[in-house]
Order: C-alpha cells, then sequence, then structure tokens
C-alpha cells in the first residue's frame, strides 16, 4: 500500500533556503531533493512539494504570478505560545499578531519565499460539558 499525502506545491526562488526552514523550523523531513529546482518535503500527511525557478512546476505558473499568494498551509501545534518562542528564538519573523476565535488560536509567518504558514491551536473543549452533553443526548434518546 502506498503511503497517502495531501500535496500542496509552493513556488520557491531558494530551494535549499526553503528545505532548511520547514524541517529545521516546521518539523518537515525531506523525501525527495533535486535542489535547487525542487524538493518533496512531508510532515504527517502533508506533502509538501518546494518548486524551484528550474522546476517544471514553477514554470507552469503564469508570469503574473510571481508574488506569495494568500493561501497557506495550516499546521495544527499542541503549544501554541511555546512554538512562537521557540520559532522568535530561531530568528523566524511572524507577518500577524496571535488571533484568537471560537475554535482556537492562530499567528502566520512566511517561508524565505514569502509563502504563508499559518500554526494553529485548537480550543481546548472542556471535557466534563462534553461528558454531560453526552450523557443529556443519550438521556433523550432513551
Amino acid at each position: 500500500m502506498t503511503d497517502q499525502y495531501a500535496s500542496v506545491r509552493y513556488v520557491v526562488d531558494d530551494v535549499p533556503a526553503a528545505i532548511e526552514f520547514y524541517t529545521t523550523q516546521l518539523g518537515f523531513t525531506v523525501r525527495m531533493s533535486a535542489a535547487p529546482a525542487f524538493a518533496d518535503v512531508v510532515r504527517g500527511p502533508l506533502r509538501l512539494l518546494l518548486s524551484g525557478p528550474a522546476s517544471s512546476g514553477a514554470r507552469a505558473t503564469p508570469a503574473g504570478s510571481s508574488a506569495a499568494g494568500r493561501n497557506r498551509i495550516h499546521l495544527v501545534v499542541a503549544d501554541l505560545d511555546a512554538e512562537i518562542a521557540r520559532l522568535a528564538g530561531a530568528g523566524v519573523a511572524f507577518r500577524t499578531d496571535v488571533v484568537s476565535g471560537p475554535g482556537g488560536r492562530q499567528i502566520l509567518l512566511a517561508d524565505p519565499a514569502g509563502n504563508l504558514v499559518e500554526l494553529f491551536q485548537p480550543a481546548h473543549r472542556d471535557s466534563a460539558h462534553r461528558d454531560s452533553a453526552h450523557r443529556d443526548s443519550t438521556h433523550r434518546d432513551s
């Protein structure tokens, strides 16, 4: 059986710098590297294709699409504050402040080519509340 990944392609201007960033800072591992043209890095079920200027993926991109977009990969972390402190200590600059919402907290950073990466910590759900809600729904169903 073949490993199944969700793949995203990021066009980057420096494949070795992108490999260094994703492996050192964000815990990806290299599956395959043909630097400086291309690299394939993975983290869990995410396969990130890093395409440099000489790669076929970059050459197929329309000429007016040279800037990084607003799309981003979304990485779930257990402790957002600890990740922010670790990355800031490594010199990584953030693009936003922490934003909180009902689903959790997030912050954006950029890879060396300017592609966005979102670090997201889900909101903690109160297990007592979940258990109570489950009991209530079970009682109603009986």
